[in-house]
């Protein structure tokens, strides 16, 4: 989730996640942006606001109506209050970012992506997304049996969940195959297994499908994913917040990566005896096969 100057714990956004579902479509989106962008709702007009929301300003005076208020700028004077409160310059971080909106094209893109993706990834060691990941590993490891799901960009944040624990043994089935058989496994699927669901702004359909599927069915969902206001957030027992926000015209998906990453290495060290072994059996395995070098073939 994107870091903002607003408490986790602040009243009104937890409001706005409390009655999101039953908002429209065009509130939602305006929601949406409210929540992960409080600084510009502390900074810029209504209009402007609107503009970046890809709404009508009609659309935020609706908002906060729904939201008890009477109009858009009790929103706007709570999100202020909030930054005039902190010491850490969010309105300066905000013009400095319209100042970098002028450099040159590709002058510092690369720095400010990379220097982006820092940032996102610290915000992963603050405690509460630490216990996100200990609890959602204790939870995987209990499971019998760990169902792997994520389309489209997030296929390769599944996939190299599925691969990684697959070298620590069997319990993980990646849902992916072709002709639209990825689902298929959960035919079979029983309520003591889990499904981790991979899934961030826009959401592919056939995975919250799925998702629904296996919740019907009586398993866990555990989902990475981006908001609270995710579609995933209602249905899962653990889940874990990842920014996708970039520097670039594509969301990253660095930290969802990063966090899959984490979640293999806390459920091997949960079971580190099995792990090992594991391990070398895997390591036995491809180098039987010589699976790798670390020298050019030779050419006939």
């Amino acid at each position: 989730m994107p870091q903002s100057p607003v408490s986790q714990s602040d009243p009104l956004r937890e409001q706005i996640i409390a009655q999101f579902d039953g908002m429209s479509a065009q509130l939602q989106q305006a929601a949406r942006y409210v929540l992960e962008h409080p600084e510009e709702v502390a900074l810029v007009s209504m209009r402007e606001l609107a503009r970046l929301a890809a709404v009508q300003p009609a659309t935020m005076t609706r908002l906060a109506k729904v939201l008890g208020f009477q109009g858009y700028n009790e929103i706007r004077a709570h999100y202020a209050q909030t930054v005039r409160q902190r010491n850490d310059g969010f309105a300066a971080k905000v013009r400095q970012r319209d100042a970098q909106a002028a450099s040159p094209p590709g002058s510092d893109i690369a720095y400010h992506m990379l220097h982006g993706l820092s940032a996102q990834m610290a915000a992963l060691c603050e405690p509460e997304q630490l216990k996100r990941l200990t609890a959602m590993a204790e939870r995987l490891a209990a499971a019998k049996k760990v169902y792997v799901l994520g389309l489209r960009s997030s296929h390769v944040v599944a996939w190299h969940f599925h691969y990684v624990m697959s070298l620590l043994g069997e319990r993980s089935v990646h849902l992916d195959g072709p002709a639209g058989t990825g689902g298929d496994a959960l035919i079979r699927a029983k309520p003591d297994e889990v499904v981790l669901v991979v899934s961030i702004k826009p959401y592919a359909l056939d995975t919250l499908t799925l998702a629904q599927l296996a919740k019907e069915k009586g398993l866990s969902i555990l989902s990475i994913t981006d908001s609270e206001v995710s579609p995933l957030a209602g249905i899962s027992e653990h889940t874990i917040y990842c920014a996708t926000e970039s520097y670039s015209f594509f969301h990253t998906l660095a930290p969802a990566l990063a966090v899959s990453e984490v979640l293999c290495t806390l459920l091997a060290e949960l079971d580190r005896p099995s792990a090992l072994k594991a391990l070398q059996d895997a390591d036995d395995h491809l180098a039987r096969f010589n699976t790798y070098s670390n020298t050019l073939p030779r050419r006939e």
